[in-house]
């Protein structure tokens, strides 16, 4: 189901499963290009962030590489992960999302965040 205001990457008919928000930086929207939050399908029982990150790939191939490297699937240097207020950022990728986290990202109370970082503060 559609959140008022989707994008037009939102998937109103996707498979069982757990829909996922997903909050892209502008320049990975505009490569994607959709406006605003993002749905995905994870279709894994266990919510990790390799999960949600390989539903972002498969429902935007030309995010490929752009959010972590294709080769060794380690994120980019400038790429940070947030829910709930967590930095998930080095977590390990297979790990499961804190409880809590998963619990509010299923219900949808809260995106899971992909945000671009800046150097030199």
């Amino acid at each position: 189901m559609t959140s008022p205001g989707a994008s037009p990457g939102a998937s109103p008919d996707a498979a069982p499963g757990t829909q996922v928000r997903v909050v892209l930086p502008a320049h990975l929207r505009n490569l994607a290009g959709v406006h605003g939050e993002v749905l995905v399908h994870v279709g894994d029982p266990v919510l990790t962030q390799r999960a949600v990150l390989d539903a972002i790939e498969s429902r935007f191939p030309m995010l490929g590489g752009t959010i972590r490297d294709r080769r060794t699937g380690k994120r980019r240097a400038f790429i940070r992960f947030y829910a709930c207020e967590q930095d998930l950022s080095n977590e390990p990728p297979d790990a499961p999302l804190p409880d809590a986290v998963a619990a509010a990202i299923v219900a949808g109370t809260e995106p899971f965040l992909v945000v671009g970082a800046m150097a030199g503060g």
